[in-house]
């Protein structure tokens, strides 16, 4: 069984991105810190904190979460929604050229649903 390029290429991808989440646990890169994997905001704020203590920053959220787990979950939600719009645009795209196909091979009086065996077959 032959195994495709683009088989590999995601294959290899995925172990990537599988790496990218194990090899800081497996290293132990946040050990010694209270929150080891902090986001960019909360770590920010404690910098900022440590150097000049009585800064007051310039304007307040709009909208304050009441715990964690609530601003985690919008934060899925905004994930989900940005992925829905991607696989939307993504499959968009593709079904116009495909169709865009379909109406050259229709103009050019071949069948548009042949795949390339068909067509091999058809010139034999």
């Amino acid at each position: 069984m032959a195994v495709n390029r683009n088989t590999k290429i995601n294959g290899l991808l995925l172990l990537l991105v599988a790496a990218l989440a194990v090899l800081p646990l497996a290293l132990g890169l946040g050990e010694g810190k209270e929150e080891p994997f902090a986001g960019a905001d909360a770590q920010a704020e404690a910098a900022i904190t440590e150097l000049k203590p009585d800064y007051e920053p310039w304007f307040s959220p709009l909208y304050e979460p009441p715990s964690a787990e609530v601003e985690s979950a919008l934060f899925a939600l905004q994930a989900a929604l940005g992925a829905g719009v991607l696989a939307y645009y993504f499959g968009v795209r593709k079904g116009r050229r495909q169709g865009a196909a379909a109406a050259t091979a229709a103009a050019a009086g071949a069948d548009p649903c042949a795949t390339a065996a068909d067509r091999a077959a058809a010139e034999s």
